[in-house]
């Protein structure tokens, strides 16, 4: 693993530097469409080319079953995990009709669904049977954590070599907010009351034993901040180990990478903390309505190009973005130059954007 990250290259900044100088040809004010401009200058310096392509896209929404379930920390049981799997094979759920509209194909991934049968539609890259309880013990072995990560990673060379040009990262498994909440604590530093949210719409009575078992698990676990692997193996959860190696290989494979929510944002954090470098692939779609949403994308040094609330997860976020990189690409290929219209090109002044 380690020798793999190690071939990690830092981005391209001459094609970063290109990708600014087309921008800057544009006939508009320089800047003027903000973060859509430096995302298209982010994929330009992670694939070390100017001459952007984002035709092909895919979702992969990783699926995994949580064992701290038992502990009353969300409305449905377990089984619902499934069962969503298996909408999704069927391209019925929320992100399926999303990622149609956005020209996206979606990629249903069981990591570790609770008793779940192979089906047509649903890859099978299984690591557990789902985790343990953390607020019990760990979630999972060191060795789990680490397959879960080559997992994400090859699932991006997978796709690299389908010709995708673009992912998004998904997950559903009921129970997840709980354990990404977990990982934020510890990513962060912060208490469990600050970084837990009533996820899928608890109660009051449901938000205290979410944050009671998170609490627990920390105690129990103790993860060593410094140890992102560590993190994951006992407090995380399959779905967020096998993103976290999704960033790990979009950084590896060239591939842009759109955050999600709050689940993938700390495995995207994660995924920092275990290789800097690996943040050149990331690219932040919105800011979750979760608690740590915000915080976790503050820790990453990233900017979401939308807030509106949402929090639905299966990579709805993440694809919502698509469109906008879509109108940014629109405007970075065909706009007319300043030349082309006989337009004094703008300069950069004093405190201007360029």
């Amino acid at each position: 693993m380690r020798d793999l990250l190690n071939t990690i290259t830092p981005p391209d900044e001459v094609a970063r530097a290109e990708a600014r100088r087309r921008w800057n040809d544009c006939a508009k004010p320089l800047g003027s469409l903000g973060l859509l401009e430096t995302a298209l200058e982010d994929i330009a310096a992670l694939t070390g080319s100017a001459d952007i392509r984002l035709d092909r896209r895919a979702v992969l929404v990783l699926c995994a079953d949580n064992g701290v379930v038992a502990q009353g920390v969300t409305q449905s049981p377990s089984s619902v995990t499934g069962l969503v799997a298996k909408q999704l094979a069927a391209r019925r759920t929320s992100v399926c009709r999303m990622a149609q509209a956005a020209r996206c194909q979606v990629v249903p991934v069981d990591v570790g669904i609770l008793d779940f049968q192979e089906m047509p539609g649903v890859l099978s890259r299984r690591i557990g049977n789902g985790t343990g309880d953390i607020s019990q013990g760990p979630a999972m072995t060191r060795r789990q954590a680490e397959q879960a990560l080559h997992t994400g990673m090859e699932l991006v060379r997978e796709q690299q070599a389908l010709g995708v040009d673009l992912l998004a990262t998904g997950e559903m498994g009921i129970g997840n907010t709980t354990t990404s909440s977990a990982v934020a604590c510890v990513l962060l530093g912060r208490p469990a009351e600050e970084m837990t949210g009533r996820g899928a719409g608890l109660s009051d009575q449901g938000l205290q034993k979410k944050t009671a078992a998170i609490r627990r698990a920390l105690e129990v676990n103790r993860p060593d901040p410094s140890d992102p692997l560590d993190i994951l193996q006992k407090v995380g959860g399959f779905d967020i180990a096998a993103m976290c190696g999704v960033f790990l290989g979009g950084a590896l494979y060239r591939v842009p990478v759109l955050i999600d929510g709050l689940i993938s944002a700390v495995a995207a954090l994660c995924a920092l903390r275990l290789c800097p470098a690996a943040g050149k692939a990331m690219l932040a779609s919105h800011v979750s309505a979760e608690p740590a949403g915000g915080l976790v994308l503050e820790a990453l040094g990233k900017q979401p190009l939308i807030t509106a609330g949402m929090r639905l997860g299966e990579g709805t976020g993440a694809v919502a973005a698509m469109p906008l990189l879509d109108l940014a690409l629109a405007v970075y290929r065909e706009s007319y130059t300043f030349e082309e219209g006989g337009i004094e090109a703008y300069q950069p002044q004093g405190g201007a954007q360029c």
